[in-house]
């Protein structure tokens, strides 16, 4: 079931929480919607866009982590080691930053259009920053 729609560039992603598994990420996230940003290409990661939220503090704890999302897992890196990030991988990923390998709290997966992230990937690392938008469905 698809709670959540995200665009991101021209491109439009049905997702859902994953609430189960990260109730408390899904909670402090969902008071956000609806969220507006922009998305950048990975540094070390592979091939994942991300938002820099730097000292953003969502006072989350860790759950649900995983340093290897599939493509269209969103990951929230709660801070700590490296600023706090969210992370969409849309092909081979292992998270990490320049102070090394992270895990990040997936806590919503895109569900539909996911032949659309590798064009999604391509063209923030070509062309730029992208605008991305979560909203309820």
């Amino acid at each position: 079931m698809s709670n959540l729609r995200i665009t991101a560039g021209p491109f439009t992603f049905p997702a859902r929480f994953e609430t189960a598994l990260a109730p408390k990420t899904c909670e402090i996230f969902a008071r956000l919607l609806p969220y507006t940003e922009r998305v950048i290409h990975v540094r070390w990661s592979g091939e994942a866009v991300w938002i820099p939220l730097g000292d953003t503090d969502f006072k989350i704890p860790a759950e649900n982590q995983t340093s290897y999302p599939a493509p269209g897992q969103i990951l929230l890196y709660p801070g700590g080691v490296s600023e706090t990030e969210i992370l969409l991988g849309y092909g081979g990923v292992c998270f990490a930053s320049k102070m090394g390998q992270l895990a990040g709290n997936h806590f919503i997966t895109i569900t539909g259009n996911l032949d659309d992230l590798p064009k999604l990937g391509k063209l923030v690392l070509w062309e730029g920053a992208q605008p991305i938008r979560f909203a309820t469905a």
